[in-house]
């Protein structure tokens, strides 16, 4: 399974225990800083894009969002 956990501090225990756990149970895992997103809105097609480029597939995304952020990483 690939996942995806949303953070803005990789380093922080709570990102790095998920990522560890992920990767010792067999996971791809991969984390992604919330805020080198962007957000195309076609109407037909929106698109995610991470550090300009679009983002791959990803079974699951675990959000570790926090609070001064909130607003965006919802809309991610």
């Amino acid at each position: 399974m690939k996942l995806g956990i949303l953070s803005c501090s990789p380093k922080c225990y709570s990102t790095r225990r998920l990522l560890q756990s992920a990767q010792k149970r067999g996971h791809e895992a991969k984390v992604l800083d919330t805020l080198k997103f962007a957000i195309d809105l076609r109407a037909a097609q929106p698109d995610l894009y991470y550090r300009s480029k679009q983002l791959s597939h990803y079974d699951a995304v675990l959000p570790r969002i926090g609070a001064s952020i909130t607003y965006f990483g919802t809309a991610v």
